[in-house]
């Protein structure tokens, strides 16, 4: 079952004196979150809606002020919690997926239909993500997510690529 909330940000610290926080900002593009109406805070396992009321950038963070947080101190009460979205939310395009959808999936030969391992993360070093792929008895290996590598992706299913020599040695 895919969860209703995904994580959007962390909250990192206070900013100024009106209950602004800086985020560490978990989606794609700093756009996905501005893009945001509202957020939502988990409190004993519910979730509260909170209207964003300002999502600016500030250095490689973000800045943002939630409904309700008005204060440095309240914001450093909250040092260290997620903020969520809900997945509707999320703006993406066709063809997009949220990682968390993606993790635990078999990655299968497009050809053989051998299966090398499961997906455990998706990194980005820059050019474009990486996939990690956990192997039974063997290191992780690593899978750059280009269309020459990675053929098709089925949600319920499988990742399948087409890997070149050497790369899951």
């Amino acid at each position: 079952m895919k969860n209703e909330y995904l994580v959007c940000g962390q909250i990192m610290r206070s900013h100024g004196v009106t209950g602004a926080m800086i985020v560490n900002p978990y989606c794609d593009s700093f756009e996905t979150l501005e893009a945001l109406k509202t957020v939502y805070l988990k409190i004993n396992n519910s979730y509260s809606a909170r209207k964003l009321t300002k999502c600016i950038p500030y250095k490689a963070s973000a800045l943002l002020n939630i409904e309700g947080v008005t204060s440095p101190e309240e914001v450093t009460k909250m040092r260290g919690a997620y903020l969520y979205a809900k997945r509707e939310d999320i703006q993406k395009d066709d063809g997009d997926f949220f990682i968390v959808d993606l993790i635990d999936l078999p990655i299968v030969d497009a050809d053989s239909g051998v299966t090398y391992g499961t997906l455990r993360d998706v990194i980005n070093q820059g050019a474009q993500d990486i996939y990690v792929v956990k192997r039974e008895d063997k290191p992780d290996a690593y899978i750059p997510v280009v269309p020459a590598f990675v053929k098709e992706i089925k949600l319920d299913e499988a990742i399948y690529i087409t890997p070149i020599e050497g790369m899951l040695d």
